[in-house]
């Protein structure tokens, strides 16, 4: 398994189902998850720092097994805003 980390942007849904398949680029890697792609949606946004474990399939994109946010989940800094 391999790791990549970057900067997110791009984000999109791909196919809507009970694990919605997800479409971003880190960097300039087109990367895809499927397996957490719910809480994926919750905790990262556009410009967001991430670090990805995964795979490159077939069509040398990197498929998405974990992933970690560096710093605060965009979850996190909405509880902050709404706290202030």
């Amino acid at each position: 398994m391999e790791s990549i980390t970057g900067t997110v942007s791009k984000v999109k849904i791909l196919k809507m189902s009970e694990r919605p398949l997800l479409f971003f680029k880190l960097d300039d890697v087109s990367c895809l998850i499927a397996s957490h792609s719910l809480n994926f949606l919750a905790d990262v946004e556009d410009g967001m720092r991430i670090a990805v474990a995964g795979e490159y399939n077939s069509r040398k994109q990197f498929v998405v097994k974990k992933y970690a946010v560096i710093g605060k989940t965009k979850i996190m800094m909405e509880f902050e805003m709404m706290k202030a």
